[in-house]
């Protein structure tokens, strides 16, 4: 059995992290992986931000930011800032940020 497709991928200055953002969700955290309709795997997180002006946008970044153990600076939302589902990008060396994405899976 193989293992579960990742919703990120290496490029040569990071990842490119594919997410489901559920904003006013509460608490800022990442809630594992999640397979779409059409077979995509996201990360599935919440923040307590509203969707407004960006700041769900923000409080995101700082939730991956914080996850993958990079400053803040290292994270962009780079496509989907007004869409549920959005594509982020961590700059860094790629290996150790899925690394530390998989541990933050890993917690749960």
């Amino acid at each position: 059995m193989s293992a579960p497709a990742r919703p990120w991928s290496a490029t040569a200055d990071g990842l490119m992290v594919r997410v489901r953002l559920t904003p006013r969700g509460g608490r800022d955290a990442v809630d594992g992986l999640q397979i779409l309709s059409d077979g995509t795997a996201v990360l599935a997180a919440r923040v307590r931000a509203v969707p407004e002006k960006g700041a769900a946008n923000t409080a995101l970044e700082h939730l991956l930011a914080a996850q993958a153990g990079v400053p803040r600076s290292a994270v962009s939302v780079t496509a989907g800032s007004t869409a549920r589902i959005k594509t982020v990008r961590l700059a860094g060396e790629a290996g150790r940020l899925a690394a530390a994405l998989e541990a933050a899976l890993a917690k749960g």
